[in-house]
């Protein structure tokens, strides 16, 4: 079978896979948009809300309003949303914060991706990038139930009013992004959002869970300590990046909603897993390892012990986060690394861990644009070419290993579907 895959912002990489050795090629599902248009369906969420007020109720009585919006890592129709609300919400005189968490400040042809160039061009002097590491910037407003100290950006402490502009999808450790992901670790202190990423380390802290996973609890209750009133615009995509719906509202009720919109699109059932598994992390998840990990997460969900991922991303920041690969190098084995995760974590060992706890059982293979000598210093096999990874994992499991590749590993996850009498 022939197959682009693809590579960066606009490459392809063209492939044979062997047919007796395909399994399956995975995309997230077919889905029908709730409307044709997209803008009628962001009008129709945020003039019938999912708990509380319209946007326009809501915009009313915003004397100090903030506009938080993602960076540039996630697909989120930022400046579409912003094209059909500017000129109401221009009166109001709003600050923008982009919620990076602990990623970098965006570049100025990042910010343009983000808002678009009419409207960076119109809120330009109101737009902010947040520092984690700031700690002058920050304000302290109580701790979580866990123990979570939360301290926020300024600007997020002094409005009264917070428009958060998000997308929903999976997220390996949080259950799914959007929502209260944009104060917590959007606009947090780094303290803040180390506290809460340790929780990443227990087992409760998956994919596609809300309900008893510690990290989104935690970032529930902490957000209880924000006493600004907020509007979530909950934006939902497909596979083509494409609005399918968007759940708007109270920001806790609103992305429940869109979680399970999400999981229509990206909870992809498989029959029987594989021996090696093609993750590829698309365009803007590929911007560095420490992004397209999510990529390996998932994609060890389809994988049979003692199999083979091969993670194809462009990875064009290189690492990213130093922290985690940091831990890993220095550890010299993965169990070794989870040792020392034990005896101490600091912000980006989760990664460290999860990506750790697959080499106990599995290998990471790797076709990006990092150095070789970085990926073997944290247990990941480089390799020049899919062709030469996928012939050699081919070589190493036997002539009838089962292939299966995720199209886009960043945000499908594999569910297994169970066997009938299984419960």
């Amino acid at each position: 079978m022939n197959l682009w895959i693809p590579y960066g912002r606009e490459g392809k990489l063209d492939i044979d896979l062997p047919d007796r050795n395909l399994l399956a090629v995975l995309e997230p599902n077919h889905v029908n948009p709730e409307n044709s248009d997209p803008d009628r369906i962001l009008e129709k969420s945020m003039s019938g809300p999912i708990g509380g007020l319209s946007l326009h109720e809501f915009l009313k009585d915003a004397d100090r309003l903030l506009v938080l919006v993602n960076d540039a890592t996630r697909p989120t129709p930022t400046a579409r949303v912003l094209s059909l609300i500017a000129d109401e919400i221009a009166p109001k005189e709003p600050d923008f914060l982009v919620a990076t968490g602990i990623h970098r400040h965006p570049t100025e042809e990042e910010y343009i991706q983000i808002f678009g160039k009419s409207n960076y061009a119109r809120f330009k002097s109101h737009i902010f990038s947040h520092d984690a590491r700031d700690r002058d910037n920050m304000v302290y407003l109580g701790k979580s139930t866990n123990g979570t100290p939360m301290s926020v950006n300024k600007l997020g402490a002094r409005a009264d009013s917070i428009l958060v502009i998000s997308s929903v999808e999976p997220h390996y450790f949080a259950g799914y992004t959007g929502g209260r992901k944009s104060f917590l670790p959007g606009i947090a202190a780094y303290d803040t959002i180390e506290q809460n990423h340790k929780l990443a380390l227990k087992p409760e802290a998956r994919t596609l869970a809300l309900k008893g996973n510690p990290v989104h609890e935690d970032m529930v209750d902490a957000l209880a300590h924000v006493k600004s009133r907020a509007f979530a615009i909950n934006t939902v995509l497909d596979k083509d990046h494409r609005i399918f719906a968007t759940c708007s509202g109270e920001i806790h009720a609103s992305l429940n909603a869109a979680a399970k919109k999400a999981n229509e699109i990206f909870a992809v059932q498989i029959h029987e897993k594989a021996d090696i598994v093609i993750s590829v992390v698309k365009f803007p998840g590929d911007i560095d390892l420490y992004q397209s990990q999510k990529g390996i997460d998932n994609a060890k969900h389809a994988l049979k012990q003692g199999g083979i991922i091969i993670l194809v991303s462009q990875c064009r920041d290189g690492i990213g986060e130093k922290a985690f690969a940091r831990l890993l190098s220095s550890a010299g084995s993965p169990a070794r690394a989870l040792e020392e995760i034990e005896k101490e974590y600091k912000l980006g060992y989760h990664k460290a861990a999860k990506l750790a706890e697959i080499c106990l059982w599995a290998e990471i293979w790797a076709v990006t644009d990092i150095a070789p000598e970085s990926l073997e210093q944290i247990y990941i096999r480089p390799f020049d070419s899919l062709e030469q990874a996928i012939g050699a994992a081919i070589e190493k499991k036997g002539r009838d290993a089962k292939l299966l590749v995720l199209m886009d590993g960043g945000l499908t996850v594999p569910v297994l579907e169970k066997r009938s009498g299984e419960i």
